[in-house]
């Protein structure tokens, strides 16, 4: 069996430090690739660090928690390009945040998906609290209607109703800690979710399994995101871990 990580800061924290050797732990594993997204300005260069090892593909872009930062959007384009990123990300909205500027926080992403669009490059994306600002701003990027390059909404933990909206839009989910969770809205979304749009993730350091820690999590722990999948959809291990490492391959081109 072969599994995806489609989004781990390997490069953040604790994680950090120890992430050759949480690289290791997952070829071991059987994870055999890690999709490494950056989140400020200062993690782009950290972030291309990891993109020249085997197995390790990169997204850049800027988070919403990051909107404060000066944004250059040739600047971005260029180091998407040079470094054969596979994604923009991690980008999207978040107006759970102290201080939340949604207006910026909309013109980056604006920002952001025009060059995605360009490049052909999917997204990956985050978001709390502004769902519906953010499939507004999809669709006025023409996600859903026409030929658009596609992405993924990032640690999923909401019900089937919003979904299928984003499905609808062409995106993929991401699925991880909170699937092993049994009180989690994010198990029926799961459930209902075709298979041909599910993707696996840790997020790593940021998002705890049921008994893991966040900060303990590493991608080899997608293969327990994986098993509770499985128990979920009522299939097994070995179909999940198919079906979502041939759409990880097919999304992100690697």
């Amino acid at each position: 069996m072969e599994f995806i990580d489609t989004h781990c800061h390997l490069y953040d924290g604790a994680l950090g430090r120890r992430a050759q050797a949480a690289l290791a732990g997952a070829r071991a594993a059987g994870i055999t690739d890690v999709v490494v997204p950056a989140h400020d300005l200062a993690s782009w260069a950290a972030v291309r660090r990891f993109g020249v090892q085997a197995g390790v593909h990169i997204a850049l872009g800027l988070h919403p928690w990051s909107a404060h930062e000066p944004f250059e959007a040739a600047r971005l384009r260029d180091e998407l390009q040079t470094s054969r990123a596979v994604a923009v990300g991690e980008i999207g909205l978040d107006s759970r945040i102290d201080g939340a500027d949604l207006p910026r926080q909309s013109r980056l992403l604006a920002a952001q998906l025009e060059i995605a669009v360009e490049l052909g490059l999917p997204v990956i994306l985050h978001c709390r609290g502004a769902f519906e600002e953010l499939i507004a701003a999809l669709r006025n990027h023409g996600y859903g209607r026409r030929a658009a390059p596609g992405g993924v909404v990032h640690a999923f933990s909401r019900g089937p109703e919003l979904a299928e909206r984003f499905i609808e839009l062409g995106l993929h989910l991401g699925f991880g800690g909170a699937v092993t969770r049994p009180q989690s809205r994010a198990r029926r979304a799961a459930v209902t979710t075709p298979a041909g749009r599910l993707l696996l993730e840790t997020d790593a350091p940021a998002i705890g399994l049921t008994g893991v820690q966040p900060q303990d999590v590493e991608p080899r722990h997608v293969r327990d995101v994986a098993l509770a999948l499985a128990a979920l959809r009522g299939e097994t291990v070995e179909r999940v871990a198919e079906v979502t490492t041939a759409n990880a391959r097919t999304l992100f081109r690697i």
